[in-house]
């Protein structure tokens, strides 16, 4: 076996053994905190997608998907809020940290004209897309937009997504984690590539016009 090809079957056993460790949450007392935190976090200021959780703690326990589903969006709607209000209250100290890191203070400019244009939408699109969400709920608190149309924006693209993630594992149960274990290697590069895309889609709006 070649150094790379040896290098690359190590980190898949990595991954694999990680995706295990993260299955056994799903009878750990504390896994539903866990669940609300990641995606609150996600939410607000952390770049960690609460997706994997969900995902691997609903495929150890299918009967418990859609309540798992509800906990993500209940945690990421609290991030979302938080996010708000980092945008409207704490810009200078802790937005612009936040969106510097993401590449995004020389476009705030154009990200308050397609809030001012498209409000609602941009937010339902950020909500279900991979792209950083804490950036948009930063910015709508940063833009002044109205409250209510910001919280309708987060539960029907936040829930909606959530939610389609628990339908799906409550639905699949047994067989999508058979598929999962027979397909590891290839669905993690796709989780990889989504996350990916994601950041290459700031990285390609902030260097675009």
């Amino acid at each position: 076996m070649s150094e790379v090809a040896h290098d690359e079957a190590k980190a898949m056993g990595l991954l694999r053994r990680c995706y295990h460790w993260t299955l056994s949450w799903a009878d750990h007392p504390q896994a539903h905190w866990a669940l609300f935190l990641i995606a609150l976090i996600e939410a607000s200021v952390f770049p960690i997608p609460p997706d994997v959780l969900l995902l691997a703690l609903a495929l150890g326990r299918p009967d418990l998907a859609l309540r798992l589903g509800a906990i993500t969006t209940a945690g990421s709607t609290v991030g979302a809020v938080i996010g708000f209000c980092i945008g409207m209250f704490l810009f200078a100290s802790v937005a612009e940290p936040i969106l510097a890191f993401y590449g995004m203070m020389d476009q705030l400019e154009r990200m308050q004209q397609l809030f001012s244009d498209y409000g609602l939408w941009i937010v339902m699109i950020a909500g279900f897309s991979p792209i950083p969400f804490k950036v948009f709920t930063i910015a709508a608190g940063a833009f002044g937009m109205p409250f209510l149309v910001f919280m309708l924006g987060v539960v029907a693209s936040r829930g909606g997504r959530f939610m389609l993630e628990g339908v799906l594992m409550r639905w699949g149960g047994v067989r999508l984690r058979g598929l999962v274990e027979r397909h590891f290697n290839t669905l993690t590069v796709l989780v990889v590539v989504l996350v990916v895309a994601g950041f290459l889609g700031i990285w390609l709006w902030r260097h675009s016009g």
